[in-house]
């Protein structure tokens, strides 16, 4: 069992790192088994929370009022995480919303980490639910905000102790770091329910090659068009990126909007 490490997890206005937002991160760092520091912040969206998400985590608009922006938030907390190893619950999901966000502001964010879902799912073949939830009663762990960001992250470095003490033994190999990326339906690729989110699904992947334009505009096998979210945050990645605009927002569709999106966060451009 790992002696130093940071537990983390964040809230969101959604699923997709591309198109929703960080409004909460709460991490802390363990040495030698205990807690040894803490990070808790509300981040102010640049929308309103959806009431699905309030529903679901209790965050209110007006708990976020007087939130702290994401270009101070996101620094401070690459800061605090340093050289730690990261250990969370869907780890690649929080990964990449944080990783997202980093690249915004040209920071790298290149992490090893410990996912406690991956180790409960090979420890726990068949059982019906992995959730944080399920597996924190399962194990007679104490979570009093569940869906909180600092509490899940608690909630989670306690799972992966319990986990750590009845399995590491036998399945050493579980429980060894790994070099992170963002989960599979990070930008635009079906991917696993979130947790806290059940049954939520990552937005559908495109379906044709991104950037390439049919006569009528678009691309061929994608008539949706790109979702107001996904064109808000093309405006905001230009505005931010001081690029010209040279798409036209009435006829991209969602698989040329993440295509573009891509490019940008990639370093290119569109």
């Amino acid at each position: 069992m790992l002696k130093s490490y940071l537990a983390f997890d964040v809230e969101t206005t959604g699923l997709s790192p591309e198109t929703d937002e960080i409004i909460e991160i709460g991490a802390l760092k363990v040495r030698d088994g205990k807690v040894y520091d803490r990070f808790i912040c509300f981040v102010k969206p640049s929308e309103p929370v959806p009431e699905r998400i309030t529903q679901i985590t209790g965050i209110t608009n007006e708990m976020l009022r007087d939130a702290a922006e994401k270009e101070t938030v996101i620094p401070a907390f690459l800061k605090f995480c340093g050289d730690e190893v990261l250990i969370g619950h869907n780890l690649p999901f929080d990964y990449g919303f944080v990783k997202n966000q980093a690249k915004l502001f040209g920071l790298p964010f290149e992490k090893q980490g410990i996912d406690t879902l991956k180790i409960a799912r090979c420890v726990h073949k068949g059982r019906q639910s992995n959730r944080l939830e399920a597996l924190c009663e399962k194990y007679s762990i104490e979570n009093s905000s569940a869906h909180r960001a600092y509490h899940d992250a608690l909630a989670t470095a306690k799972l992966y102790q319990t986990l750590a003490h009845y399995y590491e033994s036998a399945q050493p190999h579980l429980f060894l770091p790994a070099p992170l990326s963002a989960f599979p339906g990070a930008f635009g690729m079906p991917g696993p329910g979130a947790q806290g989110m059940p049954g939520a699904q990552g937005m559908p992947g495109p379906q044709g090659a991104p950037g390439a334009y049919g006569a009528s505009g678009r691309a061929a096998g994608t008539d949706a068009p790109a979702t107001p979210k996904q064109l808000g945050f093309l405006a905001r990645l230009a505005a931010q990126k001081k690029l010209k605009v040279t798409w036209d927002a009435h006829k991209l569709t969602k698989s040329q909007a993440s295509g573009l999106i891509e490019r940008i966060l990639a370093g290119g451009q569109p």
